[in-house]
């Protein structure tokens, strides 16, 4: 009589800061429909730390509360990814999950990865495949050190294969499934919240939304574009410039409010038609980014969401690791060029900008493809083991 096999463990999903919750929230949902599939534990790393934001992100994708929350908190990239590993570690031993499932490119994809890695343990990479091929980013190394570990790399366009097929990952590891974050705009859309009323609610003027020319949407966090005093002032001028033209809706990151309250900038925004707000919910970013005539972004997620949206981009950076919302998007990279923004803008104002068009399996069924992999991948290992 054969050994006695153990039941499969559970699928650990790993959430960690503010991008991989819109990721995540249609996956748990398609892993819950497999009934061939384990149980979903959900794993909050406490990258994220704001509390009161994490909650209000969990309610407003109907994402369930996480099962284990480590609690990391902030740091430098080495402590806080040293301190995941640390605490994650223990939550591998208990569980002994079938496959660990993480998603985008931040501090905790590498960090459980690696831990499930040296365990043994299959990796689901979830946005695999995109390359910067700027190393100057940190989360260019979580990607290229996620993929190299990973059991399944799910990707969202074509071209991550190539990337992939020159780092020496075999193909047969590499599926193209679309991309999850659509999912979730698709599935959230109608319930999105007007701007005027993110505006009203956050104290704002709700009139700045409500003009002819419309409003544009701002998001910063990069360190290249915020943390020092040039970058800063930079970025500064380019949002003035932009702001004569059409008054500008900015959720504000706390480290960027703090580095304006640091470097003396804050009359530089008090010149400006630019409503400065508390970082907000999911819907109500969906709703500004979707009523929006222009966002100006450093963002990865934003670039995608507007090309799903049909809604212009500027992305102020010198590259982006999702070419294809340049090459089938809405998203052009300005970097800190002020004239170049200013001349993106008028274009759009005159004509309406660059439209682009939905790229290939963005259709809101990424999760649902996954889950059906996954799902039969697991069988065949069960299989093999019988």
């Amino acid at each position: 009589m054969g050994e006695m096999l153990r039941p499969l463990g559970p699928l650990v999903c790993v959430v960690g800061a503010r991008p991989n919750f819109m990721k995540m929230a249609p996956l748990v949902r398609a892993f819950a429909a497999h009934r061939r599939l384990p149980g979903v534990v959900l794993v909050h790393t406490g990258q994220h730390y704001d509390l009161a934001m994490s909650e209000r992100l969990f309610t407003g994708l109907e994402l369930p509360a996480p099962d284990v929350n480590l609690e990391v908190g902030s740091g430098t990239h080495a402590v806080q990814t040293a301190e995941v590993m640390r605490r994650f570690e223990p939550v591998v031993d208990e569980l002994k999950p079938s496959c660990v499932v993480v998603v985008g490119d931040v501090n905790s994809t590498l960090a459980c990865s690696l831990v499930a890695s040296k365990k043994r343990m299959p990796i689901a990479h979830v946005e695999a495949g995109l390359r910067s091929f700027d190393r100057d980013m940190p989360e260019e190394i979580n990607r290229l050190l996620t993929d190299q570990v990973a059991d399944l790399l799910y990707t969202t366009e074509r071209a991550a294969a190539v990337n992939l097929a020159r780092e020496g990952i075999e193909a047969e590891r590499v599926h193209f499934v679309g991309n999850v974050m659509i999912d979730s705009l698709r599935q959230h859309l109608p319930r999105a919240i007007a701007p005027a009323n993110t505006l009203a609610i956050a104290g704002a003027d709700p009139t700045l939304v409500g003009g002819e020319q419309g409003f544009g949407v701002v998001t910063l966090h990069r360190p290249s574009n915020v943390d020092s005093p040039d970058a800063l002032a930079e970025s500064l001028e380019l949002l003035y410039e932009i702001a004569q033209r059409l008054p500008l809706v900015w959720p504000m990151h706390p480290r960027v409010r703090a580095n304006v309250d640091r470097f003396g900038y804050g009359p530089m925004l008090g010149r400006a038609a630019i409503a400065l707000l508390e970082p907000q919910g999911y819907l109500e970013m969906l709703g500004l980014l979707a009523n929006a005539r222009v966002a100006l972004t450093d963002s990865g997620g934003i670039q995608e969401e507007t090309t799903a949206l049909g809604v212009p981009c500027l992305t102020m950076r010198q590259n982006t690791e999702r070419p294809i919302t340049i090459e089938q998007g809405t998203n052009t990279l300005v970097g800190r060029d002020r004239a170049r923004a200013a001349d993106c803008v008028d274009e759009i104002l005159r004509s309406g900008g660059k439209r682009g068009r939905l790229p290939e399996l963005w259709d809101g069924s990424a999760a649902e493809r996954i889950a059906s992999h996954l799902e039969c991948w697991l069988a065949a290992k069960a299989g093999a083991r019988a």
